[in-house]
């Protein structure tokens, strides 16, 4: 048997390590895709059941798709980059063109048709909030709101101009987005409550040992404090790291009414910041590219723990790449 994987195992495995660290427990992503199956086999309507995405009946988040490729193809030997675009699209040929034998190209954030309706992925964000302690009837209606600004924002991005390119140099291509944010969250979330941090400077502490941060901040992106002081006690210590993207504006408000001390997060709008500020919640910013590595990172480690199958990564595109 060749200890090749093809794109699909690669694909599937992905799916299934997010699934196993979804912040909301696998009980609950498993319900999601019950509904997402009546949803489907109550449709009437032809034209709606024909445009239906069949892949959300195996796959509950939509930020995260193969977008062009055989998916029988073997894969010994992939490059991803946070943003892979057509730039490093163009990069993958020019080194296959010199040897390289690139397989499989892995954009983290999303493209194509991903990119398109990827605030679908945002209804996570309504039962994390809720397990922070905020009512339910308040994360989901926040959530909703957010998703419907999110959504008008995308609508006139040029969504398949990356998966063009992929098919016209004939490269197979994917974006693994929420597939990957899952294992940062849950991973740092472990961490702190395994480490208990008193203050807001062990916060810091904490998410400065790990090697992805170490190498941020070397390229002068370190964590950093955004609202509050590190001399500050941290309190409940919450990561907001998936569900497609921040949260709604109100939300930081009811966090702090539920008890949140500290907010551990890759990036956050200004607007954000000063309602944090306003509400005495501590904001630790541990970056976007050292967050998204880290997940990145993580998800590779439980594609071959899971297929018990190596392969080889490129990384490009602000990756920091370390073999776990």
């Amino acid at each position: 048997m060749s200890n090749e994987l093809t794109i699909k195992e690669f694909y599937e495995a992905a799916c299934q390590a997010a699934i196993e660290t979804d912040p909301r427990g696998k009980d609950k992503v498993i319900k999601s895709l019950t509904d997402a199956k009546k949803e489907y086999e109550k449709m009437t309507n032809e034209k709606k059941k024909k445009n239906f995405d069949l892949e959300t009946l195996k796959n509950p988040y939509a930020d995260s798709r193969i977008l062009y490729g055989d998916i029988n193809k073997k894969v010994s030997k992939v490059i991803c980059g946070i943003d892979l675009e057509v730039g490093e699209l163009m990069l993958t040929d020019r080194l296959n063109e010199k040897g390289a034998n690139i397989d499989f190209a892995i954009a983290h954030h999303p493209e194509g048709s991903a990119q398109a309706n990827f605030y679908d992925v945002m209804y996570m964000q309504s039962d994390i909030i809720a397990d922070w302690g905020v009512p339910i009837n308040k994360s989901e209606g926040a959530t909703k709101k957010r998703m419907a600004d999110i959504e008008k924002r995308v609508s006139s991005s040029n969504h398949m101009r990356s998966v063009d390119a992929a098919k016209l140099l004939d490269i197979a291509y994917a974006c693994m987005h929420t597939f990957a944010d899952n294992h940062v969250a849950t991973f740092l979330t472990n961490l702190m409550e395994e480490k208990k941090p008193e203050k807001v400077s062990e916060v810091v502490e904490i998410i400065e040992s790990i090697e992805e941060f170490q190498m941020a901040t070397t390229n002068n992106n370190p964590p950093k404090m955004f609202a509050g002081s590190d001399k500050n006690r941290a309190g409940k210590v919450i990561v907001d790291m998936t569900g497609g993207t921040t949260a709604d504006v109100q939300v930081m408000s009811q966090l702090a009414n539920a008890g949140v001390g500290t907010i551990i997060v890759m990036h956050l709008p200004e607007e954000h910041r000063k309602e944090c500020e306003k509400n005495y919640i501590n904001v630790v910013c541990a970056g976007h590219i050292g967050s998204d590595s880290l997940g990145l990172n993580l998800m590779f480690k439980a594609i071959r723990d899971i297929t018990k199958k190596d392969f080889e990564v490129v990384p490009c595109s602000g990756l920091l790449y370390i073999k776990r």
